[in-house]
């Protein structure tokens, strides 16, 4: 991992540094990509996150969610609600991975959607492409914020793996912070799959229609 650039990055929550690292993923998991491949990724840094672990969030690039508002998942709004909750805090770190897809890629996760149009869970497409139901892998950003000398850290998620992830990497997690967004019924199958197949954790009655 390396820092390649580092600016002022003024938002509509507040004032950040953006960070640019590059760094070669070389974890992988069956029926995924080649794991070696280089990679960038971006952290939107914001007060002082080394005198008490920080609010972190890891966010997978999603195209579809982020820029264009997709309601078919919850990806924008789980991005909204971190930087929400970092600015309300005054301090925090958002990791913007580039794992599209759950890291099989844009392409693919059109084909995914099509499957998914046709009666196919999330889970299900991708196996159906010949993919793992999830190919993202976390030691990216483990790496970022290790070089930004933070080696604890509250995260924000609803993934235990991202836990586990990191502190297999050595960073240590004090706390899992939800990222549970109000359910909609343009996603709520995408959630209950969530939960049912890979684990995921929700904690609110509306969140999935169980």
């Amino acid at each position: 991992m390396k820092r390649i650039a580092e600016a002022d990055f003024p938002t509509r929550w507040g004032a950040f540094r953006i960070l640019g690292f590059e760094g070669v993923r070389t974890e992988g998991r069956p029926g995924c990509e080649p794991a070696r491949t280089v990679e960038g990724l971006v952290a939107l840094v914001m007060g002082d996150v080394h005198s008490a672990p920080p609010l972190v969030r890891i966010h997978s690039q999603c195209l579809t969610g982020d820029v264009f508002g997709s309601l078919r998942c919850d990806c924008r709004l789980q991005l909204e609600l971190a930087l929400a909750k970092i600015a309300e805090e005054g301090a925090g770190i958002l990791l913007y991975e580039q794992q599209e897809g759950r890291g099989i890629g844009l392409m693919a996760k059109l084909k995914a959607y099509e499957l998914q149009d046709r009666g196919f869970d999330t889970v299900e497409a991708n196996e159906e492409l010949g993919f793992a139901a999830d190919c993202r892998a976390y030691e990216l950003s483990a790496g970022a914020l290790k070089l930004m000398g933070v080696a604890r850290v509250r995260l924000m998620t609803n993934n235990p793996e991202k836990v586990a992830a990191l502190e297999s990497a050595g960073i240590t997690v004090t706390e899992r912070v939800s990222a549970e967004v109000e359910s909609q019924e343009t996603f709520e199958r995408y959630l209950r799959t969530k939960q049912e197949k890979m684990g995921h954790i929700f904690d609110r009655s509306n969140a999935v229609d169980r």
